[in-house]
């Protein structure tokens, strides 16, 4: 029995000739943890989460996948301070074993009780914020841009919405024109969503091409991946497009900050007494 990552697996289903695989790696039994953090003020009631993976790729390093949304949970975390002034609190994940089929967030979920389910008020994702050949991403919880049909449109939980236009909000006013980027089964919120919770969050694309029409948007080379590096040994520390990594870091903080002082209004998200929780 062999193991295969998810690129290599989509490779394979899009071929029809003969493929020759060689196992090259030993099946090893590993202890992965996530680590979390929560602000000592605000509503326990109503968390804002806000999370992004620790692990990497086998094949690299991993600084732009995921070492850019780490850097930026911790730049987050260190300016809000332990105790904040919030109306809710705030809460960072730093999750293990993403690459390895989203196990960390997952396995964090199904591991809280339906009460504890109910108090998180909404997820944020951050995951590849700094591509060298940077896009300007929000994940698409309005369902407005090109669908997944793995992710039914009724599958979104309500506020999704309101949180992608809080983020694109903030990258417009920073003079940066924001796109969609499709919900995934292959990303950390997506246990988040299965269980009913808002979501929302940012990326700078991984091996997506950048379109012409998205270089004349953003700058940068139509035709290559936005991460050419990604899960290469190449994704190094000089793989940072460090301008994306700024911006989308301050739309994040934004976001945070609005939230944890309300989570009402027009881009606001189910009060406490409103939402549906399950395990994901």
């Amino acid at each position: 029995m062999g193991v295969i990552d998810r690129d290599t697996s989509a490779a394979l289903r899009r071929t029809t000739a003969p493929v020759r695989l060689v196992l090259d790696n030993r099946p090893v039994m590993k202890k992965s943890r996530n680590v979390l953090a929560q602000t000592k003020t605000g509503s326990t009631e109503n968390v804002v989460m806000i999370g992004a993976h620790l692990d990497s790729s086998a094949a690299g390093p991993g600084i732009n996948d995921n070492g850019s949304g780490v850097a930026a949970l911790l730049d987050i975390a260190a300016a809000l301070g332990p105790r904040p002034r919030v109306a809710n609190a705030v809460r960072f994940a730093f999750w293990g074993a993403e690459e390895n089929s989203v196990q960390g967030s997952t396995q964090y979920l199904r591991g809280l009780s339906s009460q504890q389910r109910q108090d998180i008020a909404l997820y944020l994702n951050l995951d590849m914020i700094g591509s060298p050949n940077a896009g300007y991403f929000t994940y698409d919880g309005d369902q407005s841009g090109r669908l997944n049909p793995d992710i039914p449109v009724d599958a979104v939980p309500d506020g999704s919405a309101g949180i992608e236009r809080t983020l694109s909000g903030y990258l417009n006013s920073a003079g940066v024109r924001p796109a969609d980027m499709p919900l995934s089964r292959f990303t950390d919120y997506y246990a988040f969503l299965r269980s009913g919770i808002p979501v929302g969050g940012l990326t700078a694309g991984a091996n997506q091409l950048k379109t012409e029409a998205q270089a004349r948007l953003w700058g940068g080379r139509p035709g290559l991946p936005f991460d050419p590096n990604d899960h290469t040994p190449r994704d190094g520390i000089d793989n940072i497009d460090r301008d994306a990594l700024t911006v989308l870091t301050r739309a994040a903080a934004f976001t945070v900050g609005t939230y944890a002082y309300s989570i009402d209004g027009v881009n606001g998200v189910p009060a406490r007494d409103q939402r549906q929780r399950t395990a994901p």
